[in-house]
């Protein structure tokens, strides 16, 4: 989308989704020690770090599709944007007059730009490792520490997406991205493993 629109209000509608996932993430996890034992959450949070290291390993050698998904993707991108593109040169100003007074509230005051990239990080992040992981971090650790981590990792992550997401997909490959993320989350687990829990 950054490629295409206005890279400001990428920016802010992904990094508005990442942080309201982020923040709901660490609320379910400081929630999780009140309905499960303090213990268990610190045994599935173990599990859930050595767990996503080992699929992201897995990921890193065995998946050759994600590059062909990339493509397909990018080449629907292109011909929305194309289609959008001739359909807003056909209308007429009469034409732009009504559908900006029949937006909702909500739009006359957001971008639909912004609202998009909120809507598909938001909904592309549900349910994914990271949110996972969050969770099962402020079910174990400080969720003031998690939430500030989590969002200043994110916020660095999506900048560097938005600003050079092209050129950086060029030099890095995905079977890097993959084999340091399980890495990392094994070596989160191992220490996770090795830590005592506090009760």
């Amino acid at each position: 989308m950054a490629m295409r629109h206005p890279r400001r209000l990428v920016l802010s509608g992904c990094m508005t989704a990442l942080i309201v996932m982020t923040a709901l993430s660490v609320l379910v996890g400081w929630a999780a020690p009140n309905l499960i034992s303090r213990k268990w959450a610190h045994h599935i949070t173990t599990l859930l770090f050595l767990g996503f290291g080992l699929w992201s390993l897995w990921d890193a050698f065995h998946d050759e599709g994600e590059s062909e998904e990339l493509a397909e993707v990018e080449a629907k991108l292109d011909a929305d944007f194309k289609a959008n593109k001739k359909s807003s040169k056909d209308g007429n100003k009469d034409d732009d007059d009504v559908k900006k007074h029949n937006r909702s509230i909500l739009l006359q005051f957001l971008s639909p730009i912004y609202l998009k990239a909120f809507s598909i990080t938001f909904f592309g992040e549900w349910g994914d490792k990271s949110q996972l992981a969050t969770i099962g971090l402020a079910a174990d650790e400080n969720p003031l520490g998690v939430v500030l981590g989590g969002i200043l990792g994110q916020a660095l992550c999506t900048t560097a997406a938005v600003l050079g997401g092209r050129s950086l997909a060029s030099q890095i490959s995905e079977k890097i991205v993959a084999l340091s993320g399980g890495v990392l989350f094994i070596v989160f687990g191992i220490q996770s493993f090795l830590s005592t829990v506090v009760v």
